[in-house]
């Protein structure tokens, strides 16, 4: 296989655990979200803490890195506690393809926070990306639309996050690293919520909850090595195959079928991200990061590797 196969092989696996990761977020059943969000990154921080042993990597920080990182695991774990929610009291399919406007958020943040300039087909993409999570929500038509704005500031929040990956990414803060403080920060922060409303699991829901874990890992350990293999620009497409999962198993194990409204809007939805992919391909020499005007070794989209720690 070559190394773009193998690169897209492992990004569909990905996409395959962190769907079956949302089923298992499900399956554990009245936990609250606050709580789930601790036993998955709980599990996250021990992935982290051997990944940076075995680099040989310590665990001090630099001081003038601890704001980004700060803000970097405030965002991220409101991002998470909201898809956490959706999850639970939306479509499985639904949830997943309003979290898929993360990329495009992230490109909102990055104007903002790091001054990029969005390109004109940018901000065309980012229009028709709404439109098609509108056709997914159908507002003022569902009983999702609750959860479902909650899913949007989640959605928000995660484009957020990884923009400040990216700037600790560039400042040269190792990647296990920045999965290891937000794990760790996220566990810690959520304590005193879950001693306010703990909730017991029973046998199958402390299961259900470390399978969360798990999958989470499984599918963090995939997307890493996915982008170790090929860059961004020529697989990042088959990401989205989350949406195709997450409406097989909504079926399969809760017996959910999305109506014609929802697949247009998947539809649509993935003919952006195809629209996205295939011109960020595109060579620009007139920007200095583009692999085209850089003939060096680069790092393809990093802040994606992060998108569920």
């Amino acid at each position: 296989m070559s190394d773009k196969q193998k690169g897209i092989l492992c990004l569909v696996a990905s996409s395959f655990c962190f769907a079956l990761m949302n089923v298992f977020i499900r399956l554990a059943g009245d936990i609250p979200s606050i709580e789930k969000t601790f036993f998955r990154n709980f599990i996250a921080m021990i992935v982290a803490g051997i990944a940076m042993a075995r680099a040989h990597e310590g665990f001090a920080y630099r001081r003038q890195d601890l704001p980004l990182l700060t803000l970097r695991s405030v965002c991220g774990t409101l991002g998470m506690m909201c898809n956490f929610y959706a999850v639970d009291h939306m479509l499985l399919a639904d949830a997943t393809a309003i979290q898929k406007l993360v990329p495009f958020f992230t490109i909102l943040s990055s104007w903002l926070i790091l001054k990029e300039r969005i390109k004109s087909w940018q901000g065309g993409l980012i229009l028709l990306a709404f439109a098609a999570s509108l056709l997914v929500v159908k507002p003022g038509f569902t009983p999702d639309l609750g959860p479902a704005i909650i899913q949007f500031a989640g959605a928000l929040a995660a484009g957020f996050a990884y923009t400040y990956v990216r700037q600790l990414t560039l400042r040269g803060v190792a990647k296990p690293k920045i999965i290891f403080f937000f794990s760790a920060f996220s566990c810690i922060a959520v304590i005193p919520l879950i001693a306010m409303d703990f909730v017991q699991p029973d046998a199958y829901q402390l299961l259900m909850l470390l399978c969360t874990g798990l999958a989470a890992s499984g599918g963090q350990f995939a997307i890493t090595y996915a982008y170790g293999f090929a860059p961004a620009r020529q697989i990042s497409i088959y990401d989205y195959s989350q949406i195709l999962f997450s409406a097989l198993f909504g079926l399969v194990f809760f017996g959910q079928l999305p109506d014609w409204l929802s697949w247009l809007g998947y539809a649509l939805l993935i003919a952006v991200a195809l629209a996205n992919f295939v011109l960020s391909s595109r060579p620009d020499k007139s920007d200095p990061t583009h692999p085209a005007a850089d003939p060096g070794p680069t790092d393809p989209d990093s802040h994606r590797k992060e998108r569920t720690a």
